[in-house]
């Protein structure tokens, strides 16, 4: 299946190349010169990956993608000429799931999206569980469906981006266990660690204001200070 990607910029140029190089590697592209017309396109077509800039006329990247999260969960890689940690700390915490400075290389945007797209999708690749796989996590009022890959907190969906939903899997899998910064980028990213605390911290910060009673003082997500993070076992709730 053909996956398709929705680039979104006001530069041509640089919408050009990348459909240039996406479509060598077989993505069918969409594309959008602004945030109006990109908002239009995700409403309209079947978009499995966008790749954003931050500066847009009409609607800018950080608006769209505040306005897109709260009906989608296709992933995100955001653009941006000025590489400032507080561009993509912004972008991280609206949902964005990558982070790319111009100017970039192609190859790389290429390979990201790649790399994106089989972790978004890999799921479906899978064969069923079987009838002993665990198909449910449940800790405290959480439970992690691994079939329909939704998270539910006191029976209602809590909705989670993709990034969002794998390091919350990869915590609530190992219980009690204590995750360090770059054991959960590589789990989650499957990447090489380069000292990108901001995007774990981020990541983190989101996922307990949608899932803590009280983001302040979780009891879910739990930060090890000086080690990481670790998820509460369910021992924790009885």
């Amino acid at each position: 299946m053909n996956r398709t990607v929705l680039l979104v910029d006001d530069e041509p140029e640089i919408v050009e190349l990348l459909r240039l190089f996406l479509e060598k590697e077989g993505l069918r592209i969409f594309e959008a010169h602004d945030g109006e017309e990109a908002w239009k396109m995700i409403r309209e077509n079947k978009i499995d990956l966008a790749v954003i800039d931050i500066m847009m006329p009409k609607l800018d990247g950080i608006r769209l993608l505040k306005q897109m999260r709260t009906e989608y969960k296709l992933p995100v890689i955001m653009l941006s000429a000025k590489n400032q940690d507080s561009d993509k700390i912004l972008g991280l915490g609206l949902g964005a799931d990558d982070f790319i400075a111009k100017p970039f290389n192609p190859l790389e945007v290429v390979a990201r999206i790649q790399a994106m797209l089989r972790r978004t999708y890999e799921f479906n690749d899978f064969p069923s569980a079987a009838p002993e796989e665990q198909v449910q996590v449940k800790i405290g009022n959480l439970v992690l469906d691994h079939h329909d890959y939704v998270v539910n907190k006191d029976g209602r969906e809590v909705i989670l981006t993709a990034t969002e939903y794998k390091l919350l899997k990869a915590m609530m899998e190992s219980p009690g266990r204590i995750f360090t910064k770059k054991q959960l980028f590589e789990q989650v990213w499957s990447d090489v660690y380069h000292e990108d605390a901001n995007t774990i911290m981020v990541h983190i910060s989101r996922l307990r204001e949608k899932l803590e009673d009280d983001p302040r003082q979780p009891i879910y997500i739990r930060t090890i200070r000086g080690l990481g993070y670790k998820f509460a076992k369910k021992d924790d709730f009885q």
